[in-house]
């Protein structure tokens, strides 16, 4: 669900518009990130108008200070990785695959990355720190694919072929894998 686009003018700098996402899934978190010149706060459905906007002016003050409007790499800590979830459901899921968490874990024996649909998390490996952001930007859309569609059928596989690099990151991960001898299948 989303609340309408506003325009806010910050105290020291160019006006940027600022666009709420509201989440049945997510009950107490809240998350920015820029899109472009848009400032886009997911926040759970539950909050008030006043929360929401407490939260707004909170989260823009966090992003305005911290410097330029891009977003960190996502290898750079797991709230990047949530980040760039959040850029990624928005993009090629219909901004309807919000997970609750997620983060790093150790090299995992035999996959890249898994999804608990149940709690929405998602834990990837850390081997995936050193491969290009497009390799990640696939395994995390395979990730969010799954809050939607928990299985390995149709309906999920056309829901990661949104994004555009799926089988080339899929032979990228094979080749990687087989190189490594690390036996981790890319399609889980």
């Amino acid at each position: 669900m989303r609340s309408r686009d506003k325009t806010i003018p910050p105290s020291d700098g160019p006006e940027h518009k600022v666009e709420v996402r509201r989440s049945q899934r997510r009950h107490r978190t809240v998350t920015a990130y820029w899109d472009e010149d848009t400032l886009v706060v997911l926040i759970p459905a539950r909050m008030t108008r006043a929360e929401e906007k407490h939260w707004v002016a909170e989260m823009q003050r966090k992003l305005l200070r911290t410097g330029p409007r891009r977003a960190a790499p996502p290898k750079a800590s797991d709230e990047a990785l949530l980040a760039r979830c959040a850029v990624l459901s928005a993009k090629y899921l219909d901004g309807k695959a919000i997970p609750a968490s997620v983060r790093w874990v150790p090299p995992m024996r035999t996959r890249w990355a898994s999804c608990t649909p149940v709690d929405a998390t998602i834990r990837v490996s850390d081997r995936l720190r050193r491969v290009p952001a497009w390799v990640l930007d696939y395994v995390l859309v395979h990730e969010l694919a799954h809050l939607q569609e928990p299985g390995h059928n149709a309906a999920f596989w056309e829901l990661v072929r949104r994004y555009p690099k799926t089988e080339r990151a899929i032979g990228y991960l094979e080749g990687l894998s087989s190189a490594a001898g690390w036996g981790i299948a890319a399609e889980d």
